[in-house]
């Protein structure tokens, strides 16, 4: 199937062509004909697979037909809602790259940053609105955003966006918007809490899943060192020294986590740089704007901020921590090893974390490669460190006191 069976117009096909698109994904070639059709639709599809363009160009499709309409001024027709900053930024690129051939305008808004500017810029009218919830509302209660006119409201990274904590937010942009309109929700995944929101948001919803959560990439090379959880840090520093090169993720659990690599990184001469939530939106993008620019090629991210961030060219993915969620290691390392090119997924794993490589192995039914050759090798037998408290029985890692212990000190005020 190619892009012109997708009923697409000139200005479109041409747009998609020197973007460089040949032909359209499995979650385009499944949603972009429903949402033509006006049906509402919910998609489960992973970073990467195209899922941005599968709602934003028979959006501007829909959109282009009424641009010979007679109006007074452009009124907000399509209204994109999106978590985070960089994840909203990155859907306003696309849609003006699919646009370019049009007068269609799209617009950004984002917390984090000057109001003024936006305020302004809302003022010369819009017709597709991407945004975040807070900054969408604080313009709303402002009487700067009028929802009336949208026509397709559409709710990206749904999951990401109820892990933020973003539900009630979400629920009363849904209500501010016309009750006829078509309702587009994407997702990486369908917990039950996006199932319930589904539930009460669209209208006999189409669904459409691609690329089930077990499958990696073939283009990606999977290897596993087997280290003790103290010498991560000098394991890694050993690879980057080494063997690994080019434009690096790695991922960490924590923020203090990916804090403390950022230092060491750069203490040792390396070019890095991180994003995680405790950073400032500005913060944040100014990280992936470097990263992009190659002023750095190391980044280091939680999950949760690096959700959804589309990145050229990356060498390597490196699961400094590995996820306890096995399909979060299929998402990570999804990110290398796209458009056919090849791709290398480095994997730390301490005694603690054996288990989450047994399940990471089940899910994806492949065994990752186990690089023995390292300085720092886990003794095969080795185990996490457990000490039983012998009053109370419970079992606390080695090196923290047991509850029954702080329970016994004294504090003197």
């Amino acid at each position: 199937m190619s892009f012109k069976d997708l009923q697409l117009n000139k200005p479109l096909l041409r747009a998609v062509a020197e973007a460089g698109y040949d032909n359209p994904t499995l979650v385009q070639e499944k949603t972009i004909p429903l949402v033509l059709n006006g049906n509402d639709v919910i998609v489960s599809a992973q970073t990467g697979t195209g899922k941005t363009a599968a709602f934003a160009l028979p959006i501007l499709r829909i959109l282009f037909d009424q641009q010979d309409a007679p109006k007074k001024g452009k009124k907000i027709k399509a209204l994109v809602v999106s978590p985070t900053r960089e994840l909203a930024v990155q859907i306003s690129e696309n849609f003006k790259t699919y646009s370019i051939y049009t007068n269609i305008r799209t617009e950004v808004i984002f917390g984090g940053t000057s109001i003024e500017p936006q305020k302004e810029t809302l003022k010369k009218g819009v017709d597709i609105l991407i945004a975040t919830p807070g900054r969408l509302l604080d313009l709303h209660k402002q009487d700067l955003v009028n929802l009336d006119y949208v026509e397709t409201f559409v709710l990206d990274e749904a999951d990401l966006m109820l892990d933020m904590g973003f539900i009630d937010d979400v629920k009363k942009i849904e209500r501010l918007c016309p009750n006829g309109k078509q309702t587009l929700l994407f997702s990486a995944t369908i917990p039950y809490k996006v199932e319930q929101l589904a539930n009460s948001i669209l209208n006999e919803p189409h669904r459409i899943e691609v690329t089930p959560n077990a499958s990696t990439s073939k283009n990606v090379h999977q290897l596993l060192y087997y280290v003790p959880k103290q010498h991560k840090i000098e394991l890694c520093l050993h690879l980057l020294r080494n063997t690994i090169k080019g434009n690096i993720i790695i991922f960490r659990r924590t923020k203090f986590g990916v804090d403390k690599l950022e230092k060491t990184l750069l203490k040792n001469g390396y070019k890095a740089d991180s994003i995680h939530g405790d950073k400032s939106q500005t913060g944040r993008q100014d990280a992936l704007n470097k990263f992009k620019k190659g002023e750095v090629n190391i980044l280091i991210a939680t999950d949760v901020a690096a959700r959804g961030i589309d990145i050229d060219a990356l060498d390597a993915v490196v699961n400094f921590d590995l996820p306890n969620v096995p399909e979060t290691y299929v998402h990570r390392i999804g990110r290398t090893a796209r458009a056919g090119k090849t791709g290398i997924a480095h994997s730390f794993c301490s005694a603690d974390e054996k288990s989450y490589i047994k399940s990471i192995q089940q899910l994806i039914q492949l065994q990752l490669d186990i690089i023995e050759e390292h300085p720092y090798p886990l003794d095969p037998k080795a185990k996490p460190i457990i000490h039983t408290s012998k009053k109370t029985g419970s079992k606390h890692k080695k090196g923290r006191k047991s509850v029954a212990s702080k329970k016994k000190k004294k504090r003197w005020y």
